[in-house]
């Protein structure tokens, strides 16, 4: 699979409306502060300003792409991004990028950097056929670089000022020299910040077309609260303009940046997503609870008769899905086996109390089973939203007093 530059999203503006583009967010360490950057947003390299992203764990990232797919065909682009750097955080990024390639042999991955340690996995990103890899650059000079970076830790060491420059400088370099010798399209950003680095960016493009980079885009600097360049102004359009047409002189430039049209809904999903078992390799979207009425969770898991299944919509809210039936009492372990295949596409059960055989018949399946008393919406819909499940384990107790097993347990045979 190779897919051509003329009709990608971020290399082509005409081909949007047939290759939308969406972002996984799997990385959530960084390597470098950049002094432009507040760490409670997004890189501000990638993504609109004070967003914050949800982090998803690689089965959460395939997941929540699936989930988009059914809501955008013309999804064919996949992006790795933060919201720290995809190279701090390899495992996480590389198992991604895996899922991904083996689900959907034809989609496009492209993955943004700052390159520090992107090096060591070029060769790897080569074998999944990553369409491109861009790597941020704003500066070549380790004195400039010096201003616009106030650390950078590698291999578990803190560098600064200018010998933390120079190292990021020279890995960044040395990437981008690699990923053209590895056939990987090579995209660099460059942050435009008046008074800094604004006529150096012109050098900037210059080096990179030299070292083989296939298009630069220059990004203005945007000013958020809480930098080190909070003072700073925000370059004007004339200025941006005028820089893109003279680094355009070295190297082609990108001056559009979009998302799949289904990207503002799949935000929403974000949460949805990020609150599935982070290992679980079969998705499980939904809590089932044993409860007599249908309100409460109250009621035992071997006098148990029928299941509600709850799940979340699109727009996070708790729902119930259906009542399953549950397997008639007696059949020992069998009882339990039919019983985890009954809930097989369930995370959890929420029960007031269980036998340990039961328990560990369904942890073995994949299912958790937690013992609390409250009422369903609140503690499933705490629970699809990221809230501790300990601490509502907790909560409950305090309104219902002790949840553990006090039936006679002859229903758990």
């Amino acid at each position: 699979m190779t897919l051509k530059r003329t009709s990608h999203s971020c290399f082509n503006s005409e081909s949007r409306p047939k290759s939308g583009r969406i972002n996984l967010p799997v990385a959530p360490n960084c390597n470098i502060q950049c002094n432009y950057c507040n760490r409670k947003f997004d890189c501000l390299n990638e993504n609109r300003p004070e967003v914050i992203s949800k982090v998803l764990s690689p089965q959460q990232a395939l997941y929540h792409l699936e989930k988009a797919m059914t809501l955008s065909q013309n999804i064919a682009v996949v992006g790795i991004t933060g919201p720290g750097d995809p190279f701090a955080n390899p495992d996480e990024t590389m198992e991604t990028l895996r899922l991904v390639r083996k689900k959907y042999p034809e989609m496009a991955l492209c993955i943004s950097t700052n390159g520090l340690d992107l090096l060591p996995y070029i060769d790897e990103l080569a074998r999944l056929q990553v369409s491109h890899v861009t790597i941020t650059i704003n500066a070549i000079d380790p004195k400039i670089g010096a201003e616009i970076y106030s650390w950078v830790r590698y291999n578990k060491k803190m560098y600064r000022d200018v010998v933390a420059a120079k190292l990021l400088i020279n890995k960044q370099l040395e990437s981008l020299t690699k990923l053209k010798e590895a056939g990987v399209t090579a995209k660099v950003n460059s942050t435009i910040i008046p008074g800094i680095n604004d006529i150096h960016v012109i050098t900037v493009a210059s080096k990179v077309a030299e070292l083989g980079a296939d298009i630069l885009q220059c990004f203005p600097f945007y000013n958020t609260k809480e930098i080190v360049f909070e003072n700073l102004t925000e370059p004007s359009a004339e200025m941006v303009q005028e820089i893109q047409d003279v680094t355009s002189k070295f190297i082609p430039q990108m001056k559009h940046y979009v998302l799949s049209n289904a990207d503002e809904t799949m935000r929403l999903k974000l949460a949805k997503s990020s609150a599935l078992p982070a290992k679980t390799v079969e998705y499980r979207p939904y809590i089932a609870v044993s409860s007599m009425e249908g309100i409460m969770i109250n009621q035992h898991l071997g006098e148990a008769e029928r299941f509600l299944i709850y799940g979340m919509n699109d727009t996070g809210k708790c729902i119930l899905v259906s009542a399953r039936k549950a397997p008639q009492a007696g059949g020992g372990e069998q009882r339990w086996k039919e019983l985890a295949e009954t809930l097989k596409d369930c995370q959890t059960v929420l029960v007031s109390g269980v036998g340990n055989s039961p328990k560990k018949v369904l942890n073995s399946h994949g299912i958790k089973v937690f013992v609390l008393e409250g009422v369903i919406k609140e503690i499933v819909g705490g629970i699809f939203s990221g809230q501790d499940l300990q601490e509502l384990i907790k909560r409950s107790q305090i309104h219902t007093g002790s949840s553990q097993c006090s039936g006679t347990g002859k229903k758990c045979g």
